[in-house]
């Protein structure tokens, strides 16, 4: 017993090691209006831009019916769920990031889209206390979109070799 009690007196001279907190992402990719040809993202380089802001806890990627086993394959590998929905992803995705909003483990909202259908979304998630990021892309991006996320990422088209976009 004495033994013990002279390890839980060494263990207060002990520095502890504390990592600093990461905040908890839910990512939420609007595929049809984001993962284009003429856009030629990378999730991988979309989520090496989120690592400054926190860690993705929840990763999901909305595409329609058409979608094509290679991209659904591509996102998996990603580590990130794909969703299949017949016809307009907006209504489920804006489900899935309402979720995402009243869920206490999430601290960032963030939304891959160029659509102002989503702007109430953004309003709601700062309304409740959630950092909110958008990502998107020219042409198409929504201004209020931009200007209402307390954080904006600008994703730019990547070049390919001999200038082929």
């Amino acid at each position: 017993m004495r033994n013990l009690e002279k390890l839980s007196s060494f263990k207060e001279y002990i520095p502890r090691i504390v990592e600093p907190s990461s905040k908890s992402i839910a990512l939420l990719v609007d595929g049809p209006n984001m993962l284009r040809k003429e856009f030629s993202f990378d999730l991988d380089t979309v989520q090496e831009l989120l690592a400054d802001f926190g860690k993705i806890k929840v990763g999901k990627v909305f595409l329609n019916q058409y979608a094509s086993d290679k991209l659904i394959e591509a996102i998996v590998r990603q580590g990130m769920s794909p969703i299949i929905v017949a016809g307009d992803i907006d209504v489920q995705m804006a489900v899935e990031a309402f979720e995402a909003i009243h869920n206490p483990n999430i601290d960032v909202v963030a939304l891959m889209t160029r659509n102002t259908d989503f702007l109430p979304l953004i309003n709601i998630a700062k309304e409740k206390g959630k950092e909110t990021l958008v990502i998107g892309a020219e042409p198409g991006f929504s201004i209020a979109l931009k200007n209402s996320a307390d954080n904006t990422i600008l994703l730019k088209k990547q070049q390919h070799p001999h200038g082929a976009v």
